[in-house]
């Protein structure tokens, strides 16, 4: 793997485990300084260490709840006080969530829109203006395979839709800052072999219906080393296998935060 982003600067968010620390690897490996950020600091710090170590780069941890505006402000202004710039932001952190829409909690509704609808639409704004002003950056959100499906997976009707409107303001920004240099990608994953769905019954039970974290990292390379008059603007990275194509979720099963 080559250096392709020496001397930039990547935040990635939710970036303690899963997912997220994938991307954080994927963006250390390729070069990149880095500021991950995750709500627990014990876990976090440790992930830091290990990138650091592996890939002989710099990496900030900065504990961050992304529900709050006051997190995201300091996450951007540490990282800032740091490196000086943000080249490149992965907007990873998010939360699950399964039930029958007459059955969720109010409070449950309430926690999806501020981490996986507001929580990447507020952190875009507090370092999109620097990219513009440069007319460069990447900005690169982890959205969901759910919503290519029509009607959305029962059971997760609320969350889906949620990461409908987010897939449409990514592609509405893309258009309205087109000539600004700056990409905006989204990925549609299916279901990956993580913490976050390492729970949901007759789903991970069969181990074909899982993706890897590698096809997610390949995704996110292959946005980052494109050339500069070239933007992905949605990559969907799905299983042949994936439970998305068919509504076969049960409505009854254990919520995986139990």
């Amino acid at each position: 793997m080559g250096l392709e982003l020496k001397g930039k600067t990547a935040i990635v968010t939710g970036a303690s485990r899963g997912i997220g620390k994938a991307l954080a690897c994927t963006c250390a490996g390729l070069g990149a300084d880095l500021a991950i950020a995750a709500r627990q600091e014990g876990p976090l710090k440790e992930t830091a260490d290990e990138i650091a170590k592996k890939y002989n780069v710099k990496v900030l941890p900065v504990s961050c709840d992304v529900t709050k505006l006051g997190d995201l402000e300091n996450l951007v202004e540490k990282t800032r006080k740091e490196y000086g710039k943000i080249d490149i932001l992965v907007n990873n952190a998010g939360v699950s969530s399964q039930y029958a829409f007459n059955e969720q909690p109010l409070e449950d509704i309430e926690k999806l829109v501020y981490t996986n609808y507001l929580g990447y639409v507020r952190l875009i704004r507090l370092v999109i203006n620097e990219m513009m002003e440069r007319k460069s950056g990447a900005i690169i959100n982890m959205v969901s395979g759910s919503t290519l499906c029509d009607p959305l997976p029962r059971t997760f009707v609320t969350y889906a839709s949620i990461k409908v409107g987010l897939k449409a303001f990514l592609k509405g920004l893309f258009w309205e800052i087109r000539d600004s240099g700056v990409k905006i990608t989204s990925l549609l994953p299916g279901v990956t072999d993580t913490d976050l769905t390492g729970k949901l019954q007759n789903v991970s039970a069969d181990a074909s219906r899982l993706m890897s974290t590698e096809a997610i990292e390949n995704a996110v390379k292959f946005a980052l080393t494109v050339p500069a008059n070239v933007c992905p603007l949605e990559i969907s990275i799905i299983n042949q296998r994936t439970p998305w194509v068919k509504p076969v979720i049960p409505f009854k099963q254990e919520h995986p935060d139990k």
